[in-house]
């Protein structure tokens, strides 16, 4: 059977968007068949809209040991890291922006521009080896006294490394410095704790843990004192003027609940996945190597597995071959993968790479019957061609 043929659809691109659940599509139906009321509204439909938003509010709240008056709804991760650092500058009086060249662009082109446009100072803390963050550089330049923002990611969606948020965040509430961070692909995969972290921004989306897209949300810790970011209305808190997204956060409440309720046996399903994955490549596929951390378990996100893999004879491109027999990767960050730039992070890390950059990323619905799949046809692909 060729690729074209192929019926296979394994889909191993969980960190550029993961499937909605079938319970949360159920109960965003229920809701979009309730009461249709604007959640501003003081009659029976307005309070029946308002209450859908104010119990996603209140469990997310709980949840994450943190109160409701903290949670800031938002159309996503992008939306909430671009507020985040723009209220920072504006409100806070940050005149410098730390951060990392592994970061994503929804912080990197918002960092850039905050310099371009308002004279921050934009600096990137050194990485060392397979790009874990330096953290005594980090401490040399708060040491600095400038008021500043460190805006570092808890999980990098390309290679997996993870951060210590509590290291980080401790370090910058001794030097006076705000912290922000990027839990897109962490948040409700990972356990986190806002009582016990010293962060003053998050950034989390919905569709990163079986959720809708276009709805996520923004941490800004009590602490902070920030202004509205939309203008035209007092919703949530009077910082994002607009009506609500009823219906994404009724989603974004469901899905989140349910990720945190099956949280220990679906990361041990992942675990044993990106196990196997890792075996199966090192004894099957020539000259493979991993980007980042990613290929440590303890030390990277379950849910992601960056490889090097040797370039291919001519008419032998990994995605595209991939696709034709069924399989859905990408080659980096999603945000990225169709443009013929290679990928910002693999050039931080390792810029002398020359390699064919295949990112894995694993979910719930995923099996080790499909990676033996997807293991035999990167074995065929890899062939050479005859002289």
């Amino acid at each position: 059977m060729t690729g074209l043929e192929s019926k296979r659809r394994i889909y191993l691109d969980n960190a550029a968007t993961t499937p909605i659940r079938e319970e949360v599509k159920q109960y965003m139906l229920e809701v979009m068949n309730g009461p249709f009321g604007n959640p501003s509204s003081t009659h029976q439909f307005g309070r029946k809209a308002k209450s859908v938003v104010e119990e996603a509010r209140k469990y997310i709240s709980k949840t994450l040991g943190c109160t409701g008056n903290e949670i800031v709804f938002t159309s996503g991760g992008t939306e909430a890291d671009n507020a985040a650092l723009t209220l920072a500058v504006r409100d806070c009086g940050v005149k410098r922006i730390i951060t990392s060249k592994m970061e994503h662009h929804a912080v990197l082109h918002t960092a850039e521009a905050l310099a371009k446009n308002f004279g921050v100072e934009l600096v990137f803390v050194n990485l060392l080896d397979k790009g874990v963050v330096d953290l005594n550089h980090l401490e040399e330049l708060l040491k600095e006294g400038t008021p500043t923002l460190v805006s570092l990611m808890h999980g990098n969606n390309e290679v997996g490394n993870l951060l210590d948020l509590k290291t980080v965040g401790t370090m910058c509430r001794a030097h006076n410095a705000y912290f922000h961070t990027d839990t897109v692909q962490t948040m409700a995969h990972c356990e986190l704790d806002l009582s016990e972290l010293p962060i003053d921004f998050l950034a989390a989306s919905a569709h990163k843990f079986y959720g809708p897209k276009g709805v996520g949300f923004m941490y800004v810790n009590h602490r902070v004192k920030c202004h509205s970011f939309i203008s035209g209305g007092s919703q949530e808190r009077n910082m994002r003027g607009g009506t609500e997204n009823v219906l994404g956060i009724a989603g974004l409440h469901k899905a989140f609940q349910l990720s945190i309720e099956n949280m220990e046996a679906e990361n041990a399903h992942i675990t044993d996945l990106k196990q196997y994955m890792i075996d199966q490549l090192k004894a099957e596929v020539t000259d493979v190597r991993f980007n980042g951390l990613s290929d440590q378990l303890d030390k990277s996100l379950l849910t992601v597995l960056s490889c090097s893999l040797p370039c291919l004879p001519k008419d032998g491109m990994y995605l595209f071959t991939l696709d034709m027999n069924g399989v859905m990767v990408s080659g980096g960050s999603a945000c990225t993968s169709g443009s013929q730039k290679g990928s910002h992070v693999i050039e931080a890390i390792d810029p002398d790479n020359q390699c064919a950059i295949i990112r894995f990323s694993f979910g719930k619905n995923n099996t080790r019957e499909e990676l033996d799949y997807v293991i035999e046809t990167l074995k065929n692909m890899m062939v050479p061609v005859p002289a």
